[in-house]
């Protein structure tokens, strides 16, 4: 379980530097809006798995 949760973090983390660097192209409007949407929804599903990493770390379940 905890391995499975460390790759999404990692394809969150790894998701969020290629929206980043997109916002660094050129884009038009649309595509523009697009990628912001799709950072921050990759933001906020790095901080649910943060969250499951930290709660079940604190109940027991330690990284290895």
């Amino acid at each position: 379980m905890m391995d499975q949760q460390l790759a999404r973090l990692l394809a969150h983390r790894s998701n969020i530097q290629r929206y980043r660097n997109l916002l660094q192209t050129s884009l038009t409007e649309h595509e523009r809006q697009f990628v912001e949407r799709r950072l921050t929804e990759e933001r906020s599903n790095l901080e649910s798995v943060t969250a499951s990493l930290r709660s079940t770390t604190f109940a027991g379940e330690k990284l290895r």
